[in-house]
């Protein structure tokens, strides 16, 4: 399946936030969103799930328009930047809610072994983003939008996600996009930097330097 979002214009009191955006995300391939806080990231993510309305924008999947929101056809998945889970809700009843085996989750994250009577609002900053990433990776849906996943998440369970968006890549489009950019760069196959409302496909890593998205000689390697 291929994914195509382009001619995005997002104005926010006639400010221009998105100008002439393209991107496009397919299955088998991670691809992430690279640009300065403010560039628009989170909210051309938003305008692909459905629940942000752009002055102009055009989907399509598999080279068919899309027009009703996205989010309406269970294609789409999508982590925001907030919590989503409620607090009271312990992690038993939230695995059953979501469909997602919860023995299959310990495979990978052992750890949680403990949590399963806990309640969602008892966890760590950094542990229950990992539930949220998991439970929106695992549930059924085609496309899977990540809004700073590896926020506040610990580096030892970013590599267990990074391991675990690749396995799900193999049957699924994921879009992403993080602070962390070198957590983005190890993990994606394709990179487009937002910047000055376009987006800009990076065919090599230096032209985040030369597009100023990095200070020079940030990247370890070219």
């Amino acid at each position: 399946m291929i994914l195509e979002v382009d001619s995005i214009e997002l104005y926010f009191k006639n400010k221009p936030i998105l100008n002439g955006v393209y991107l496009k995300g397919e299955t088998g391939k991670i691809t992430g969103l690279l640009g300065r806080n403010g560039s628009g990231k989170s909210c051309l993510l938003r305008i692909i799930f459905g629940d942000l309305k752009p002055k102009y924008k055009l989907i399509r999947l598999n080279n068919k328009p899309i027009l009703k929101p996205l989010f309406t056809t269970k294609k789409i998945n999508y982590l925001p930047q907030y919590n989503f889970i409620t607090k009271s809700l312990r992690l038993k009843t939230v695995f059953q809610l979501f469909k997602v085996n919860w023995f299959d989750f310990l495979i990978d994250f052992e750890n949680f072994s403990r949590y399963n009577k806990t309640k969602f609002g008892n966890l760590s900053g950094g542990e229950k983003p990992i539930i949220e990433i998991y439970l929106i990776l695992k549930t059924p849906g085609q496309i899977i939008l990540l809004d700073e996943p590896f926020n506040g998440v610990a580096p030892i369970h970013i590599t267990k996600i990074n391991n675990l968006i690749h396995r799900e890549k193999k049957h699924k489009i994921i879009i992403l996009t993080d602070h962390r950019y070198n957590e983005v760069i190890d993990v994606c196959d394709n990179l487009y930097l937002v910047k000055n409302g376009c987006t800009k496909l990076v065919d090599n890593l230096k032209e985040l330097e030369v597009y100023k998205y990095l200070p020079k000689s940030a990247l370890l390697t070219p």
